[in-house]
């Protein structure tokens, strides 16, 4: 760990103080669980079909990020912190956008930028440690990766085929070259973890390097099977055509 790393003091996350070793805490914080069960009646009587089927597995996913042992465990661990926010910006974003009405949101490529830019600036050292010292600014924190990532993919799926592809394997280069930084930085940069990942056998820079290659290869992928789906349902319909071709 590197002697410029110092821990918070007074660090209050909003999931509570790092578990140790073996202990799966859930968080029943009953605002939260309100708002999710309000969220989700409102699905439930406002929704049918594909739209309340995606809905439904949007706040399950939510659900396994905020209420689950996840939450926790993200005090304790950046790369775990790192799974909870891959899973908020690509699987429930996606899942809340495709419920939206197919219509125009705007520039894809603005979209993408300030996706982009809330995540980078959200994993800066300072930003972070804010985040993780204060419940307001963690609720910012997660609201603002929520909400422009549910614009990106939104403004994707509205988006023509090439654009949508182009789109998408930008926010893969962005999420990657982010994972790319964090792994190869050298020294653990995250304040509020000097301390907490010893007890779950990783060092600060062992854990920071396990986020980083979370964010480089798993999730990055998930931006990376969004364009290869696009792009081959952009190229599908000729292939029946192709595949009725007989040789004389």
């Amino acid at each position: 760990m590197s002697q410029s790393l110092t821990p918070i003091s007074g660090w209050a996350p909003y999931c509570g103080p790092a578990p140790a070793a073996g202990d799966w805490r859930w968080n029943l914080d009953p605002v939260l669980l309100l708002v999710m069960a309000g969220a989700t009646a409102l699905i439930l009587m406002r929704t049918r079909g594909r739209s309340r089927g995606l809905g439904l597995a949007a706040m399950a996913v939510l659900g396994v990020s905020f209420v689950s042992p996840l939450c926790a465990l993200s005090s304790a661990l950046f790369s775990a912190r790192t799974v909870h926010h891959v899973l908020l910006v690509a699987v429930a974003a996606p899942l809340l956008a495709e419920m939206a009405p197919r219509r125009r949101y705007g520039s894809l490529a603005l979209a993408n930028f300030v996706q982009a830019a809330v995540l980078w600036v959200w994993h800066a050292p300072a930003a972070y440690g804010a985040a993780l010292s204060s419940d307001l600014v963690y609720w910012i924190m997660q609201l603002s990766l929520l909400a422009s990532a549910v614009w990106f993919w939104a403004a994707a799926r509205a988006a023509s085929a090439p654009a949508a592809v182009v789109g998408l394997l930008a926010a893969m280069l962005a999420m990657g070259l982010l994972g790319a930084v964090l792994t190869f930085a050298g020294q653990a940069v995250y304040a509020p973890h000097a301390y907490t990942t010893l007890a779950w056998g990783l060092t600060p820079l062992e854990d920071q390097q396990a986020a980083g290659l979370i964010m480089w290869a798993p999730a990055a992928g998930l931006y990376l099977l969004a364009a290869l789906w696009r792009l081959g349902r952009m190229l599908g319909p000729d292939l029946p055509a192709e595949a009725g071709v007989r040789p004389a």
